[in-house]
């Protein structure tokens, strides 16, 4: 079975799962694996590498409205090179110090390929879940989309040094904690944004109208392909760790003050029977997997 079937196996057997993080006794946590053939592009260095494992499991703790408080890593290699361990572990603390968590160690293992496993965790009594999203609510996402797909493009160019720039993203636990006093659903982009509202419409029982003209590609992207392609690249490539969250629209105005990144309506929330729609078309349930 492929990713999704999979996952959709386990959330039968465990009471509690398929949002971003898990929540006990106001504890959040969450894991991620990454590995080096299907996350890491030639020319990633390890110290992106570090940035981008932690900040991927800081991305869940955000998504669920929370702070983090601290991380860990799991780094697995076929070999053990002095320079590549230190820039790795400088890396994670330096996205954890970017959001204010600390970066407290994990484990060592030897392994055939480059893989990192992850775990974030943060407290909140009072988490954002996948499951409220209500006809009349807006779409919001933050920051923009893209930025994954145009360092892919970049790394496959030789273009390194701007590519470990753009896979060196911040992860948004400031907004989540900000959107978590109204946001009736929230969850990170990771997998994509067409994905993500599938998921989100299976949780709330609901449906979408996104206008692809407010959905904010990054410049990045745009420089790298054009518009059709850019457009395809927002919505489905995915690994961009914004949020995505359905909101009251009176509340979006004082929300866009107090975020530390840009808030943008795409569009709104409607019944489960009007489907998942962007400009008028039924949006397909695509985005990244894990394992392509």
């Amino acid at each position: 079975m492929d990713e999704r079937a999979a996952l959709g196996l386990l959330s039968d057997e465990l009471e509690g799962a398929g949002d971003d993080a898990a929540v006990v006794d106001g504890l959040v946590v969450t894991t991620d694996m990454l590995h080096e053939r299907t996350d890491f592009p030639d020319g990633t260095t390890r110290y992106t590498a570090g940035w981008r494992a932690v900040g991927a499991s800081l991305s869940d703790v955000a998504a669920m409205g929370a702070p983090a408080t601290a991380a860990v890593a799991a780094y697995a290699a076929p070999t053990f090179d002095r320079d590549e361990l230190l820039a790795f572990v400088r890396g994670a603390r330096d996205v954890c110090d970017r959001v204010d968590a600390e970066y407290v160690g994990g484990d060592l293992d030897g392994h055939d390929e480059f893989t990192v496993s992850t775990t974030a965790i943060g407290r909140t009594d009072d988490p954002v879940l996948r499951s409220g999203a209500r006809p009349g609510d807006v779409v919001c996402v933050t920051g923009t989309l893209g930025r994954s797909a145009a360092a892919l493009r970049l790394f496959e160019r030789g273009r390194v040094d701007r590519a470990n720039d753009l896979f060196q993203f911040e992860p948004r636990i400031a907004a989540g904690r900000t959107l978590a006093a109204r946001a009736s659903a929230m969850m990170d982009s990771s997998d994509g944004l067409a994905r993500s509202l599938h998921q989100l419409a299976e949780a709330g029982d609901c449906g979408f109208a996104i206008e692809s003209g407010r959905i904010p590609i990054d410049d990045g992207l745009r420089d790298v392909s054009d518009g059709d392609d850019a457009l395809e690249l927002a919505t489905t490539f995915g690994e961009d760790f914004e949020l995505v969250a359905t909101l009251p629209e009176a509340a979006v105005p004082a929300l866009r003050e107090a975020t530390d990144a840009s808030l943008s309506v795409i569009g709104s929330v409607r019944e489960r029977a009007d489907g998942i729609t962007m400009d008028g078309e039924t949006l397909a349930d695509r985005g990244y997997t894990h394992g392509d």
